[in-house]
């Protein structure tokens, strides 16, 4: 598989899952939804591990991961799921553009990286007036919306915060723990705490589910869950961070697209304002001291 194609569909993985995630809670609930789905990845990834005959690492350094990866996992998926059905599908992956923020900040305090730079700190604001203006558009709709974007917000913090935690464990111990050991022991992590959760809540199966929930849980469970976290290691390892860093620039207008012509979600000013604001915001963060740096060279290239 090329690079390029592997780029791509990373791209349109990223695009479609937020609306994916919106049908596949269709007529069954947010909860069988987000439950079939990790069970169907961990089944997956578990296969996928037999055929390409991987052993699954079992030290401390993979078994910290794994539940950071997983716990991570099971908080964001749990927040995305119900924060969907109370927003259009395509503000699941702007508010996901802050994720950046997040990490950034909590590496700052994990793993002593610098978050507070000025090119970081004009980001974070960015980011927050657009949150701001989305909010605005949120309350027209109601306050379970706004509801929903605090609890998605909520999400995207545990996402942030267990990336940080693997990071951290990962490299524990003298070698590091493969992408795909992580991808694999998180999602059975995770699928057990759904089924957990399943069952302590007393859910039943759900008399009907649609084809087109289905179709998106089957969807979200092979492809964009195990194949989609495989391609993205894969694109990760060969390309330039910075090139990976523009997939989330991308999504989200792809996904509000996406949102509007296949699920007929209404897209106002305030929202492409809101999400050109938080992009612009998450750019600076990832790239504004890279170019301020340059311009420092530039200038004192220029001076001598």
């Amino acid at each position: 598989m090329s690079v390029q194609a592997a780029y791509l569909g990373i791209v349109l993985l990223w695009a479609t899952t937020p609306l994916a995630i919106s049908w596949s809670g269709e007529g069954s609930g947010f909860l069988f939804g987000v439950t079939a789905r990790l069970t169907l990845a961990a089944v997956t990834a578990l296969i996928v591990q037999q055929l390409l005959r991987f052993r699954l690492p079992w030290s401390d350094a993979a078994r910290n991961s794994y539940l950071a990866a997983g716990v991570g996992c099971y908080v964001s998926m749990s927040a995305s799921y119900w924060a969907a059905q109370l927003m259009p599908s395509g503000w699941l992956s702007v508010i996901f553009g802050f994720t950046s923020i997040f990490t950034g900040l909590f590496a700052a305090k994990l793993l002593g990286e610098r978050a507070f730079t000025p090119a970081k700190l004009l980001g974070t604001a960015l980011g927050i007036i657009g949150l701001v203006v989305v909010f605005g558009s949120a309350i027209e709709m109601g306050s379970e919306t706004v509801w929903g974007i605090v609890v998605l917000l909520l999400g995207v913090a545990a996402f942030s915060l267990s990336t940080v935690l693997v990071k951290r464990f990962a490299g524990v111990g003298g070698k590091a723990v493969s992408g795909m050991a992580i991808t694999t022991g998180g999602t059975w992590v995770a699928a057990l705490l759904f089924l957990l959760t399943w069952f302590i809540t007393g859910q039943t199966w759900p008399d009907e589910i649609g084809e087109r929930a289905i179709y998106s849980t089957v969807y979200l469970g092979v492809i964009s869950s195990v194949f989609g976290s495989f391609v993205y290691f894969y694109v990760l390892a060969r390309i330039e961070a910075t090139q990976v860093a523009l997939i989330p620039l991308i999504t989200p207008v792809l996904a509000l697209l996406l949102g509007n012509l296949l699920n007929g979600e209404s897209l106002s000013i305030d929202v492409w304002i809101g999400t050109a604001l938080i992009l612009s915001g998450f750019s600076c963060y990832q790239f504004g001291g890279r170019v301020w740096r340059y311009r420092l060279r530039f200038s004192s290239g220029r001076a001598s």
